[in-house]
């Protein structure tokens, strides 16, 4: 602050420095060169750090027409249980570039979307990220068109914007793998919708699952693999009817750790132990569920904190702009061992 309280300008680090405003401005831009001596540049940045100085963020904006604000708009994001992770990894790159992460909850409202969006234009935002709650097929509002956006843990079909998403491909191949690798070779799949849905999750992990038996020389077998809705209950009624086959799996992967909660509750009715008699891989690697499993859950973890810094990075790099090849990312699911995977009981 300045002497008399008030918020220290331009020309006030000028009259510090004994430059010119023009000087102070070259300087902040970081456009010096060898137009302005390491002295005068020294100088300045002593007199910006010794009256506090900070740019007038909303004259720039208005100036150059673009904000150091980085828009993200999310349907239920905020309310999410990964929503901390998928921010700060949105916030954390868009933080090295000196920009901020300007983040609204639409709840799903068209008219609130609608509403955020043209706020944040109004305020010279003209980088965005549209993010999802969950991996799906979305379409761009039209008060999107022609800024530069980055769509978020979900696609674009026509793949005319660029979108960040789990390698839904990968993550099912893992899973299942990491169950051929203990030993199993009756691998059962519930599933967390049809095929028919197009819901990237399901037909992605499905997918998944169905290469690594290929390549394991295993045949997929209609009967051991399930289509529910996501929820324990899908889960305990697969379970239970995979277990009353006369031929049961001894390993079951399900599309996420809700269906396998489901799965742990009909397998613990029929007097069956995981992994002892069943061993289960799930996927989300959900915090509030696979750790507190009895056993704790084996699962695929969803890399929310990596999307959200690699969809800040497109948009800051430029890349949001540039089509060259595919613009759609997708991102490494890791696995999470923990205590529920175990050889079947007739190779132990």
């Amino acid at each position: 602050m300045t002497t008399s309280g008030r918020t220290p300008t331009m020309w006030d680090v000028a009259r510090a420095a004994g430059v010119s405003q023009a000087t102070v401005s070259i300087v902040l831009k970081g456009d010096a060169g060898s137009r302005v001596s390491a002295a005068t540049v020294d100088r300045v940045r002593e007199a910006v750090s010794a009256l506090g100085y900070r740019p007038n963020a909303t004259a720039k904006a208005l100036r150059e027409r673009v904000a150091e604000l980085v828009g993200f708009i999310g349907d239920e994001v905020a309310s999410a249980p990964f929503a901390g992770e998928i921010v700060e990894g949105a916030q954390e790159r868009a933080w090295q570039d000196g920009q901020l992460l300007l983040v609204v909850n639409t709840g799903g409202r068209p008219d609130l979307e609608q509403a955020a969006v043209e706020q944040m234009r109004s305020h010279q935002v003209r980088r965005f990220v549209y993010a999802s709650m969950y991996n799906r097929p979305v379409t761009l509002p039209p008060t999107l068109a022609g800024e530069e956006v980055v769509i978020l843990n979900a696609i674009d079909p026509s793949e005319a914007t660029w979108s960040v998403s789990p390698d839904e491909v990968q993550g099912g191949r893992a899973a299942t793998q990491h169950l051929i690798d203990a030993g199993h070779r009756r691998i059962a799949m519930i599933d967390i919708e049809s095929l028919e849905s197009g819901l990237p999750a399901a037909v992605g992990r499905y997918e998944g699952y169905v290469a690594a038996l290929e390549a394991a020389g295993l045949p997929v077998e209609t009967d051991l693999v399930r289509f529910g809705g996501g929820s324990p209950e899908h889960g305990f009624e697969h379970a239970g009817a995979l277990m009353d086959l006369a031929a049961p799996p001894t390993a079951i992967f399900c599309g996420n750790d809700r269906t396998a909660w489901g799965a742990y509750q009909a397998l613990h009715e029929r007097g069956l132990r995981v992994p002892d008699d069943v061993s289960i891989v799930g996927f989300d690697n959900q915090e509030t569920v696979a750790p507190f499993l009895r056993p704790a859950l084996t699962t695929m973890n969803l890399p929310f904190r990596e999307m959200g810094w690699a969809a800040a990075d497109i948009l800051l790099t430029g890349g949001a702009t540039q089509r060259r090849g595919s613009t759609m990312m997708r991102l490494h699911c890791d696995l999470v061992e923990r205590d529920s995977v175990a050889p079947p009981r007739e190779a132990s």
